[in-house]
C-alpha cells in the first residue's frame, strides 16, 4: 500500500501540473505534506531548498529524496517513476496533436490562461513557506533573508543555487 501511496502523491502532481517543476512543487507539497502527513511544511520546504540547490530537474530529486525517506530504495523508484510517468504518457499521446495545432489561438490562449493558477499556487505555496520561516526564526531573519536573496537574484543576478547555499550556511552558523 505504501508504494501505491508514493505513486499516487507523485503521479497526479505530474499528470496536473502543467508548467513544468514548480507547477507542480505545491501539488506534491499538497500530497505529502497535508495529504499523507510524510512530511511537516518546515522538512518539505528544507527537501525543496536542497533539491533547488541541486542540478537537475527538481520533481524528480524530490520525489527520489521523499520516496526513499518512506520506503526505501523501491519508494526512490517508484517516487521518480511516477513524476516522469505522466510526462512520458502525455508527450507520446499529445504531442502530435499539439504540434499540429500548435498556432491555433485557441492553444495559445489556453497556455496563457493557465500561467496565472500557476503563479497562485506558488505563491499559497510561498506564503506558507514565509508563515512557517516566521514562526521558527522571527520576523526580522526571515525579513532580511528575504530581502538579501531578492537583492542577490534579481538585482545581482547571482544564480539562486548560490543564494540557497548562503541561506543554508547563515542559518547553520549564525542561528
Amino acid at each position: 500500500m505504501i508504494y501505491w501511496n508514493i505513486f499516487v502523491a507523485f503521479f497526479i502532481p505530474g499528470i496536473l501540473g502543467y508548467g513544468g517543476g514548480p507547477a507542480s512543487i505545491p501539488l506534491v507539497e499538497n500530497e505529502v505534506v497535508q495529504r499523507f502527513g510524510w512530511m511537516s511544511v518546515q522538512e518539505f520546504s528544507e527537501v525543496l531548498a536542497l533539491s533547488n540547490s541541486l542540478p537537475g530537474p527538481i520533481a524528480t530529486k524530490m520525489a527520489g529524496y521523499i520516496g526513499y525517506d518512506v520506503a526505501g530504495v523501491p519508494g526512490a523508484f517508484v517516487g521518480v517513476f511516477a513524476t516522469v510517468a505522466p510526462s512520458l504518457i502525455l508527450m507520446l499521446v499529445l504531442l502530435g496533436i499539439l504540434f499540429k495545432y500548435k498556432e491555433s489561438p485557441k492553444v495559445k490562449r489556453m497556455t496563457l490562461y493557465v500561467r496565472p493558477v500557476i503563479a497562485v499556487l506558488l505563491g499559497v505555496m510561498a506564503w506558507r513557506f514565509f508563515a512557517q520561516s516566521y514562526h521558527g526564526i522571527g520576523l526580522i531573519q526571515t525579513i532580511l533573508i528575504l530581502v538579501v536573496s531578492y537583492v542577490l537574484m534579481e538585482r545581482v543576478k547571482i544564480h539562486p543555487a548560490f543564494v540557497i547555499a548562503g541561506a543554508l550556511v547563515y542559518g547553520g552558523f549564525l542561528l
